[in-house]
């Protein structure tokens, strides 16, 4: 993917992403991008993240 963070044009979509932790490893998030540092998880809730710790992103297609 191009793009090392989601930008305006990915909202809306489905999206994974894997961010750096401050103390060590990785945490992912999945769901769905309502802002460009902020995911709704399926249970509805929305998950603020820092842009600056993604280590890697992708729109997730379904099929």
């Amino acid at each position: 993917m191009g793009n090392p963070t989601p930008s305006t044009n990915e909202i809306g979509l489905k999206v994974s992403i894997r961010l750096h932790e401050p103390e060590g490893g990785f945490r992912d998030l999945l769901g769905t991008l309502v802002e460009v540092d902020a995911v709704r998880k399926k249970d509805g809730s929305v998950k603020k993240f820092d842009p600056q710790t993604i280590a890697i992103w992708k729109v997730v297609v379904s099929q």
